[in-house]
């Protein structure tokens, strides 16, 4: 499982011991130091996997010994999980010409277009994110993401005059949403709808719904979409919840520690992965919506949340935001928590810095994590 623990990398991780006064010998027998701290370690589990969505989606799930439901249930529970996930892609990707978005993307400069409810419901979750971040999340800017995309293939970067276009036929400002119709229509000509932030996470919210409303379904699971987006239910291995890898960015091979995912969704954004050099300079594939250029002022972004389509869209938005701004925001979303790794000032280890998110819940790896 490659978002676990796996059982070469399980070893204990002691507290940091705050500086403390030298102590005479007759004192020792006083002193309380805090207890070591283990890090939480993966069990046995079931998997089933599908490729979906240009990814693999799995069900990862706790053996039948554990769950008092026979296992051929719960695989088929599963299975119909990833059913509706496939399902949602017809819908919804802009790889399809067929897709419904494909089809509003190519009509609704001209006309209104119904749309299912589905469709209708998850492009009102997007505006609100929109303005909630003051445009740092925007589903609205594929004419960017295309722009970046054939520059990248033709070697080249694009011209100011060439983003300025595309920024012009972009944006969520330009998209009108109309409940009673349950419609959408494109006030400038040109908007691409590009559900690449929030997409993956939309499906995982409907697989685990699907889960928990199945009468033979596992009580407890962990869904993932891709590498960077999870919602982990229920209980793992005598955890509170399921243990799960925080990757370090700038050693891709290692961990920085283990966060414990109960009953929440995930979501993590960088760009030590997807990126591409040109003359010398290393250019993400983030762009912020409002400047039309990559961003390059963080490392990483994990954001906690009661849903995966939220922890999705605000980890790209906190990650476009920068760390003071993305903790204003956290701050103001109290049920929303976050993970904010920028660049180190100096060495090798990152100073995170946490938001939202109770400390029982991370496990740091002290040799790669700066917690002073």
């Amino acid at each position: 499982m490659p978002d676990l623990p796996n059982s070469a990398s399980r070893r204990e991780l002691l507290s940091a011991l705050n500086p403390v006064r030298v102590f005479e010998k007759r004192d020792y027998e006083a002193i309380s130091l805090p207890k070591p701290r283990i890090q939480p370690s993966a069990g046995v589990t079931v998997r089933l996997s599908a490729r979906v969505m240009a990814c693999d989606f799995s069900v990862i799930m706790n053996p039948r010994s554990t769950e008092k439901i026979e296992a051929a249930e719960q695989i088929e529970a599963a299975g119909e999980a990833l059913e509706i996930v496939s399902a949602i892609e017809g819908w919804l990707s802009i790889y399809r010409d067929s897709s419904e978005l494909s089809i509003v993307n190519r009509t609704a400069g001209d006309t209104e277009v119904h749309v299912r409810r589905e469709l209708f419901e998850l492009l009102q979750k997007a505006l609100e994110i929109h303005l909630r971040t003051d445009g740092a999340f925007d589903m609205a800017t594929g004419s960017l993401t295309r722009l970046w995309r054939t520059c990248r293939r033709e070697n080249r970067i694009p011209l100011q005059s060439e983003i300025d276009v595309a920024l012009h036929n972009a944006g969520l400002s330009h998209v009108d949403l109309q409940p009673k119709s349950q419609s959408v229509g494109f006030r400038q000509p040109g908007i691409v709808l590009d559900p690449g932030a929030i997409g993956k996470g939309y499906a995982l919210d409907e697989a685990r719904d699907w889960l928990r409303k199945h009468a033979h379904g596992p009580r407890s699971f962990l869904l993932h979409g891709g590498h960077s987006s999870l919602i982990g239910r229920g209980e793992h291995n005598g955890h509170p919840g399921w243990p799960v890898g925080i990757g370090n960015p700038l050693f891709t091979e290692k961990r920085l520690g283990t966060v414990l995912l109960c009953d929440q969704a995930m979501a993590t954004s960088g760009s030590n992965i997807q990126f591409f050099r040109h003359e010398g300079k290393r250019y993400g594939h983030i762009l912020d919506p409002r400047t039309g250029w990559p961003v390059d002022g963080m490392l990483s972004v994990t954001v906690l949340a009661p849903s995966a389509a939220l922890a999705d869209a605000l980890s790209t938005a906190f990650f476009v935001m920068g760390v003071e701004k993305a903790r204003l925001c956290c701050e103001n979303w109290p049920e929303v928590g976050a993970i904010l790794l920028p660049f180190p000032d100096k060495g090798n280890k990152v100073h995170p810095t946490v938001v939202n998110i109770p400390q029982e819940l991370i496990v740091w790896d002290e040799d790669q994590v700066d917690q002073t």
